[in-house]
Parts: structure tokens; sequence; C-alpha cells
């Protein structure tokens, strides 16, 4: 059985009838990003197109430095094309058009608030929520807070503090802050590299289970190909720098999945394929 079939390049599938406005939630039209002039001139990403529909789940691999974060600055609007256009529910990024949240290797909470008022910080500053944060933030907004965190198995630990809380617990309260709000879109940049494994399988199930619940649009960023492929729906493979999109499939696996999957002969031999291409690549 081919859970993932290499070396195509996916036009993308539009959006069903339904009442979002746009044909895409992300779409990357020939973007390309190039820093510095001159001499100087660095070309971080080549012309690179993608797609995704709301309530996707995208992974990129590929190898260091090839254009991963980059796509993602992209979308997140902290950088700007050289060329080409970057849609986010089908306008440009600077339009903010949908609610983004964002979650990196590195949780960095804010030493001196407790992870209750950490996880709140989001309400307090996007609209429409922040209109009413004076008022809700004892009631409302703390439920919601608590909802979240019992969801991950932080319910006991919204009055700690930061420092007093595990690696993986900061990752998880970590998700819960970039998921408070009701993000639209969720970019996530190797959110569990600085893990170990056991620790980092159990998030996968974690996040897993928040997505199929919440089911924003989602674009990961992960040297884990074991992540990437018990994550999304599907792998885009980015070739060396310069780097473009050069595979972008499906895989075949139903959703939600159980971390034993990882170890079938189907699963190791998807990515067993794609450690095959991205060495290809690197070339």
């Amino acid at each position: 059985m081919n859970i993932l079939n290499h070396h195509k390049q996916s036009t993308g599938t539009p959006l069903q009838v339904g009442p979002s406005p746009y044909r895409y939630a992300v779409e990357l039209q020939s973007a390309s990003v190039v820093f510095g002039k001159g001499d100087d001139a660095v070309t971080a990403l080549s012309p690179t197109s993608l797609k995704m529909d709301a309530g996707d789940f995208v992974a990129l691999v590929g190898p260091s430095g090839c254009g991963k974060s980059t796509i993602l600055r992209l979308v997140s609007d902290l950088i700007q094309p050289s060329s080409g256009v970057v849609l986010v529910g089908g306008r440009e990024a600077s339009a903010k058009q949908l609610r983004i949240g964002m979650a990196f290797q590195n949780p960095t909470m804010l030493p001196w608030l407790t992870i209750e008022q950490n996880v709140m910080l989001p309400l307090k500053i996007v609209a429409p929520f922040k209109a009413t944060f004076r008022k809700d933030r004892k009631g409302a907004y703390r439920d919601r807070v608590h909802r979240l965190l019992k969801q991950v198995g932080l319910q006991d630990f919204a009055n700690h503090y930061p420092w007093q809380l595990s690696g993986g617990m900061l990752q998880r309260s970590n998700l819960c802050r970039a998921l408070i709000h009701e993000p639209d879109l969720l970019l996530l940049d190797e959110p569990f590299g600085a893990l170990d494994q056991f620790t980092r399988e159990e998030l996968w199930q974690i996040l897993q289970d928040l997505y199929l619940d919440r089911k924003p649009t989602v674009l990961l960023v992960t040297h884990d190909l074991r992540e990437a492929g018990f994550l999304a729906k599907r792998i885009c493979v980015m070739s060396a720098r310069p780097g473009r999109v050069i595979s972008d499939e499906p895989v075949n696996i139903p959703q939600p999945r159980d971390i034993s999957m990882i170890y079938s002969p189907e699963f190791v031999e998807m990515t067993q394929g794609l450690r095959e291409l991205i060495a290809q690549v690197r070339k």
C-alpha cells in the first residue's frame, strides 16, 4: 500500500461550496524571497506555489536552510515576498483576513505571569476578544483557558509559573496559548524539536486531538519525518536552497491516528521514501 506517492506537484483542491468567501485559506503564487542586494543577495526561496484548503494540515519538510521557515514567515506577514503573491484568506497576508495562532520551538512564556495569564494573553490583544477583556478576564475568559488546559492535562497547573513546569508542560501551554483565540490558521515552527522522543510522541497525540476538535488550517515546519507523517494530511518536500516545493502529496491514513501506526511497514516505507527524496535534493 502506497501511503505517499512522491515526485508529484499538487495543484491543490478547491474548497467545497460553503460559507467561506475565499477559495483557499493559504495560497502562494510563485512567491520568492531574496535577502540583500547585488553581490550580497541571497535567495532564500525560489518562486514557489502552494495551496491549502480551510481545515487542511500541511507539513513542510526538507534540508536545513531550504526555506521552510521562510514560507511560514511569508504566511504570517513577518516578511514580504520579493516576487509573486502570498494570499491568506483570499487577500494579501498583510490584510490579516484570518486570525492566526503561532507556536515555536521555544515556548517564550513570560516568567512573571502564571500559566493561566500567559495562555490568556492573545485574548487581551486579538479582536474581537480584546474589546471585552476587562469584563471577561475573570469569568468567561478564565473558564475558556481552564477548559483548554484541561484538554492538555494541565488543569492543576494554571496558577504555576513557567519556571515551575517541565519542557513538555511548557510546550502544552504554548499550544494552548496559540489556540485560545480560536485561530483560523495555526503556524507551527518545530514546536517539539527541543523535546525528548517520548514527550514529542505524547504531544503529537495531544496536537492531533486539538486539531480534530477545532479544525484550524495548520502549516507545520518540521525536520522529523515521523512527526510529519503522524500529524499532517499532506507533506510537502522542499529542495535545497534556494528552496522550492518539489513534492506535495497526501498522507493516506485515516484520522485519528494512533502512535503505534508509526511502526507499521506502510508508515516506515513512507518515511523512508521521504528520507531518500530529501537525500537526493541535498546533493
